[in-house]
Formats: structure tokens, sequence, C-alpha cells
């Protein structure tokens, strides 16, 4: 698919990426700029709620998430975000005020006594993997190559915020079966997809506070058995889901008493990589395992 005439996105990285997960978005930006999507910021934006809202005051999520498409609307731009877990909250937000003309009408009644303007129900939000797939195809992407990846191994993991439910993601999730978005990336840029079982399932994230041991075991498990697939690193299109196989890693080689040292990287990190861009744009040094010595064996770096 050849390049779009209008790559203008508002642009929404959630809260993780902001904070705890810089590098996702210093990536996500720099491949952007690279393949001239323009990513608008979207300052008057809160928190999506991350669904915990959703379970607590069904009413007030929908209208917060109403009130973030209300701003993009207002910028005449779809959302784009890099997190699964906003990306499927404001999907399942926006399914019901689409397809719920009296439930949105009366939604806007709130934002009008909040002083924002109603939400028409016109904004489509989508994950960034989407737009490089489906907008930016990989006839562009493979122009921007300087480092193919060179047969790289990559485990990809997708968690499952951008899969389910499968109503609200019809055509790009629901199964494995579906759109192999992350697949399609890796191949395109030279690198080789590993299989394994729990490449679809949960990271664990949200299970972090309520039963540690079981979330390591949970998060661990699947880069181990990524590891002893054969891949060389990991990558995952979400920030929470970074932070679980990243940043936990140790302590879950700690609580299952195995070593399993695979590179977790989010998929813009990746692509940044293949694109030459630096370490230090890409954040590769805040890696809880540095990917440098799998990249190099490759002859990638």
């Amino acid at each position: 698919m050849g390049l779009s005439k209008n790559l203008n996105y508002a642009y929404y990285p959630g809260c993780a990426a902001k904070q705890i997960q810089k590098e996702a978005d210093w990536s996500a930006q720099a491949i952007s700029k690279q393949l001239g999507i323009t990513l608008h910021d979207m300052p008057a934006a809160t928190c999506c709620g991350a669904g915990n809202l959703q379970e607590h005051d069904l009413a007030a999520a929908l209208a917060i998430n109403a009130r973030i498409f209300s701003q993009a609307e207002e910028m005449g731009m779809d959302i784009v975000t890099i997190c699964n877990t906003c990306l499927q909250t404001f999907s399942y937000a926006n399914h019901r005020l689409v397809h719920e003309p009296a439930l949105r009408a009366d939604i806007n009644k709130v934002l009008v006594k909040a002083g924002v303007r109603p939400y028409e129900g016109t904004v489509e939000v989508k994950h960034l993997i989407w737009v490089l797939v489906e907008e930016v195809g990989a006839e562009t992407l493979k122009q921007h190559l300087k480092n193919p990846l060179n047969g790289l191994k990559v485990a990809p993991f997708y968690g499952c915020h951008a899969m389910r439910p499968s109503e609200i993601f019809v055509g790009r999730g629901g199964t494995v079966n579906g759109p192999k978005y992350l697949e399609t990336l890796i191949a395109t840029l030279g690198g080789e997809s590993v299989d394994y079982y729990g490449k679809d399932k949960c990271c664990g994230f949200h299970y972090m506070l309520v039963n540690e041991k079981e979330f390591l075991h949970m998060s661990g498990g699947h880069s181990l058995e990524a590891k002893q697939a054969g891949a060389d690193v990991m990558v995952s299109p979400c920030t929470l889901c970074d932070f679980a196989l990243g940043a936990y890693q140790a302590r879950s080689e700690k609580a299952m008493g195995v070593t399993i040292g695979l590179p977790e990287m989010n998929i813009a990190q990746l692509v940044g990589v293949a694109f030459g861009l630096d370490d230090k744009t890409l954040g590769l040094s805040r890696l809880s395992v540095d990917p440098g010595a799998a990249l190099q064996a490759r002859g990638v770096r």
C-alpha cells in the first residue's frame, strides 16, 4: 500500500509512555517523523481511565473519553496511540458512543455542562502499528531501511488489549488468527518472527498488585517460552506490556529460578533500529536487558 495523503493524527501516547516507558514515546515520535507521520499533541487530554474507571463508574468513564474524542474531533483528526490499554479503553467507549446515539446524547449533556463541545462520533481510534501496516505500507517502510534485521529472530508479543473483545476490533484482532501486524512489520524490517503459544495472551500487568508471584510467573513465562523458541529479542506494541515483560524480567527470573536474558523492546524501537536511528534517540539504554549483543550478532548494529 502506498503512502497516505493525510498522515496527521491526534497523538495520545498514554500515561505510561510519559512516565515509566518514555523510550516508547521517543521512538514512536522519531520513526513517525522519518515516515512523514505528524503526531499532534493533545495537551488538554486526561488519562483514559485504563478500564478501571469503567468498572467503578461507567458514565464517568464514557464522559472522560468522549471529552478526549471531542478534542481530536475539533482538531479534525483521528487518534493514534501506542498503548494497548488506552486503545482498548478508547475503542470500547467510542464503539458505544458511535453506535448508541441516545447514550452519546446523554454523555454530551455532561460535556456541555463542563464547557466542552459535544462529541459527534466521527473520530476513529488507531494503534500506530495499524498506521504503519495499513496506511504507510511495506513498500514505503522498506525505503527507509538502513540496518535491515538480517534474519534477527523476533518474538512478537501482542498482549490482550489490542485484540479483544473481537466485536470491538472487527477486522483488526479478536484472535491470533487476525491480522498479523507485528509479524508483517518484522518481516518488512528483514527479521524472522518466532511463533509461540503466549504471544496473544495477557502480560499480567493488571495482576501485578493482586498477586505478584503469579504475575511474575505469567510475564516471565512468556519471555522464557519465547527464548526457548529461539528468539533473539521480544517486541510489543504496548507500553504496559513493555513494563511487565522488560522491567520485571529480573524479578521473574528470581521468582522462577531460571535465567531468561531476553531483550524486550517496544516495536517502535525495533523499527527505529532498522531505520538506522541512534541508541539515544530510541532510548535503548533504558531497557532492562541490553539488545546490543543480539543485534550485533546478526550484523544489525
